[in-house]
């Protein structure tokens, strides 16, 4: 994994945005997009709002994804190897690095046929502790034509990125402005922040 953490974190000081492929491996993103699949099956997907708890709104115009966050005490197989992976990439991000990451939250991403997110910053105004954005895809067999993109607006310039099965997206929370493209089949992600205190 060390390989992968340093393709993540090369590409990211290269071009405030890190990639790199099979950041997931294929089973475990496997195994995830099936709790995905069943938490959507068994209607316990939420409609994802906009900003933090104490002025989050719901505004279909500018977002419709839906969501379900991870969490430990869920105690699921799964969740849990995917909290192991995330535990090694922030120790490894704090000794190279020396960020001074001490937490994480992630959730589950749905985006529905004709779904989209638009421009937005993930950090918010009143709360800076998200340090770096992270965003692992769940789609096997992805095409051009299923749209649903992630373009990130880089200092004038803009970047597009497929949602590829296991690949990882990587950046700043407080400096890049992006956007979710309407997506034309179900697209589905983990999605989260590394936090300081």
């Amino acid at each position: 994994m060390e390989t992968i953490f340093n393709c993540l974190i090369d590409s990211f000081i290269a071009d405030k945005v890190g990639l790199a492929e099979h950041f997931l491996n294929v089973p475990l993103a496997a195994q995830l997009k099936g709790n995905l699949n069943t938490l959507f099956d068994s209607n316990q997907l939420r409609e994802a709002g906009i900003g933090n708890d104490s002025v989050l709104t719901q505004d279909k115009l500018i977002r419709s994804d839906k969501i379900y966050w991870l969490d430990p005490k869920h105690n699921d197989l799964h969740e849990n190897n995917f909290f192991l992976l995330m535990d090694l990439f922030v120790r490894h991000l704090n000794s190279t690095c020396y960020t001074g990451i001490t937490g994480y939250e992630f959730h589950y991403a749905l985006y529905e046929t004709g779904s989209f997110y638009k421009k937005h910053l993930d950090q918010f105004r009143s709360n800076k502790s998200r340090a770096f954005s992270m965003i692992m895809y769940l789609n096997a067999d992805w095409q051009q034509e299923d749209g649903g993109e992630l373009r990130i607006f880089n200092e004038g310039n803009t970047q597009t990125i497929a949602p590829l099965n296991g690949t990882c997206v990587f950046f700043k929370s407080s400096e890049l402005e992006h956007e979710v493209l309407v997506t034309n089949v179900p697209r589905m992600s983990i999605t989260g922040w590394l936090k300081t205190d």
